[in-house]
């Protein structure tokens, strides 16, 4: 899609967790924060999101320090609060209270160079289900191996 350059992805969210849904959250950044994501120095390895007091807030992802930032840089690790409607917010809430969903940051990404976040409304997986999906991807894999072959034969 024009517009959208992808700063982190947290492919581990894949493997551990069943996504059911995704929603898009914004960013409340400071200034070296936002800096620091155009340069592609964010990690969401440990991240997770979670909904307190009505809003919507991210935990543990790392944002580098800024190397040009001095006194005014900011804290790598701090909580960042997310900006979603109200009603989103509330739906998202409601599933994870009931349903025993987790919300996991998929990837972040810059749209018309605003910081957003890829929320994922996911249920933990079990160690049978990572490896059914590693033996279907295997499979995947060697099937699309098998049709390149013969394509090229032919």
């Amino acid at each position: 899609m024009e517009g959208i350059k992808n700063v982190a992805t947290n492919r581990k969210a894949r493997h551990d967790y069943a996504i059911e849904e995704t929603a898009e959250a914004g960013m409340v950044l400071t200034g070296t924060e936002i800096k620091s994501v155009r340069a592609g120095r964010v990690t969401l390895g440990q991240a997770f999101a979670r909904v307190e007091n009505g809003e919507l807030w991210l935990f543990n992802a790392n944002i580098a320090q800024y190397e040009a930032g001095k006194r005014n840089n900011h804290e790598p690790a701090r909580t960042r609060k997310l900006l979603m409607h109200r009603d989103e917010i509330n739906r998202l809430a409601g599933r994870v209270n009931e349903q025993r969903f987790t919300l996991v940051p998929l990837r972040l990404y810059l749209k018309k160079g605003r910081a957003k976040l890829e929320i994922g409304l996911g249920r933990g997986k079990k160690m049978y289900d990572k490896r059914q999906s590693i033996a279907k991807r295997d499979a995947d894999r060697d099937i699309d191996r098998v049709m390149k072959t013969r394509r090229q034969k032919a």
